[in-house]
């Protein structure tokens, strides 16, 4: 997400951090590159004047004046801006009833029915509610099945309906049935339409009256662009919207939607949809939105996601192995790719690294995950000998795991080749202050020469392995 306007918005600031003084001139044409490159993210053009006008307005006062870097403090007020106009900070669910109703509404392919299991697997996992979901689409009966498989993946109740109901029944015998089975969180899927027409706003609003929902959201689809704060504004003039679920946000190059809703409708975005799989459901940081789009990464976001996904018990087996001198063999590596998965793949990781803009791209393509799938499969393809002591491994032994993996010595040569230099990294880090000193030799990590590309970090090495990259909180 957000690629083309990082790509812009980054290469049009860059010009302007070195310089020592601002001036009317060069804050004019910056302000002017930073205008076209909203609009041509699909942005709302009121938005972009508005945000172009309190840019320019803070950017020649006394603000950018006094600081003694002036074009840092320039980037420093866009950022700042860019993160207002989607809403400061997060605002999570407010969850006040027992049980509380979470109503969805949008359109229809909106990724409504997705977003429910999302969201219930969100509130299951990470808020610890009892969870049952109910469709309401009685319009469409593949709805109430696709619902239902969807419950069953992401281990929450579901509660039946069929298509001969009313709307209003159904979910009013949902929540009578999640009072008596004591149910936290009951959320409703509504029926879409393929635009916005009176029945449905009818429909949605009785439903909305039947069953006083604490919070209200809106599903829309971030790839419409301009589209999505125009049809948020139309449900948000029906309906008493609490937030809005931004789904397909991965798809969207642009990310004119999420710099949108928020501004038109007055009501923050709560949920970013990043995927088809039920677990690609972020929060949406405002903050952490705004360091991304201007090529600043997102830490933050990736040291949550390395807390959930990596599990700390082998993480720190494997230190302590590595500490000993025991070497890190090819069940190790094993287990760092299968951690990387977990993470979202290189291209999951890398979009939140600092700095990684072009290097993130590559490796979201199918190309990286599909490298990664092939490291596996050749791992998985040799005796527990063979991982254990990669160095048994002759020419007969090499043909017969490639053939195993389907694929060819070569690429048996070129994952070995690879392990070499990360069991090296490995042996460098279990040393006393290893991990300085092999941070100095690849060029002072992050930013020297062969920092976060150098062999073995940009890949597996960042799951968790020991020292890496993730601190405790």
């Amino acid at each position: 997400m957000f690629e083309s306007l990082t790509d812009r918005l980054s290469g049009t600031l860059k010009s302007i951090t070195g310089q020592a003084k601002l001036t009317e001139d060069n804050i004019k044409d910056t302000l002017r590159e930073v205008r076209r490159a909203l609009l041509e993210a699909d942005v709302a053009l009121p938005v972009v004047k508005a945000f172009v006008d309190r840019v320019r307005e803070r950017a020649v006062g006394q603000e950018v004046s006094r600081s003694l870097s002036p074009g840092q403090q320039f980037v420093k007020i866009v950022q700042q801006e860019l993160e207002a106009i989607m809403g400061e900070a997060n605002e999570a669910l407010s969850l006040k009833s027992s049980p509380s109703v979470v109503l969805m509404a949008g359109l229809q392919g909106a990724g409504k029915t997705t977003s429910v299991a999302k969201l219930a697997r969100f509130l299951r996992e990470r808020e610890k509610k009892k969870v049952l979901v109910v469709s309401a689409d009685v319009y469409r009966p593949a709805a109430i099945d696709q619902l239902e498989t969807l419950a069953k993946e992401v281990e929450v109740d579901f509660f039946p309906s069929n298509s001969a109901q009313q709307p209003v029944d159904i979910a009013q015998a949902a929540i009578k049935h999640a009072k008596i089975q004591f149910h936290d969180v009951v959320i409703v899927d509504t029926a879409g339409r393929l635009s916005v027409d009176q029945a449905m706003m009818e429909e949605i609003q009785a439903l909305h009256g039947a069953t006083t929902p604490d919070e209200t959201l809106f599903v829309v689809d971030a790839m419409t662009g301009q589209d999505a704060a125009n049809t948020a504004q139309v449900f948000h003039e029906a309906l008493p919207l609490t937030g809005v679920i931004l789904t397909k946000a991965d798809g969207d190059a642009r990310g004119g939607a999420a710099l949108s809703v928020r501004h038109v409708t007055g009501k923050p975005i709560k949920f970013m949809g990043m995927g088809e799989k039920v677990d690609a459901l972020e929060p949406f940081h405002p903050d952490r939105v705004a360091s991304r789009i201007l090529g600043m990464g997102d830490m933050l976001s990736l040291i949550e996601e390395a807390e959930r996904n990596v599990d700390q018990g082998k993480a720190e087996k494997l230190a302590k192995k590595v500490k000993k001198g025991n070497g890190f063999d090819l069940e190790d590596f094993r287990e760092q790719l299968q951690q990387l998965k977990k993470m979202g793949g290189m291209g999951g990781l890398m979009g939140k690294l600092p700095g990684m803009g072009q290097m993130a791209e590559a490796a979201q393509g199918p190309g990286a995950e599909k490298e990664l799938g092939k490291l596996e499969s050749l791992i998985n393809s040799m005796t527990p000998k063979e991982r254990r002591k990669p160095e048994i491994i002759s020419g007969s032994r090499k043909r017969r795991i490639a053939a195993g993996a389907g694929l060819q010595v070569p690429d048996l040569n070129r994952l070995l080749k690879q392990h070499k230099q990360m069991q090296k990294m490995m042996k460098k880090a279990g040393k006393k202050g290893g991990m300085q000193k092999m941070m100095r030799d690849m060029g002072g990590g992050m930013g020297g020469p062969g920092g976060m590309g150098g062999p073995g970090m940009g890949g597996p090495g960042m799951g968790g392995g020991p020292g890496g990259g993730f601190p405790r909180r």
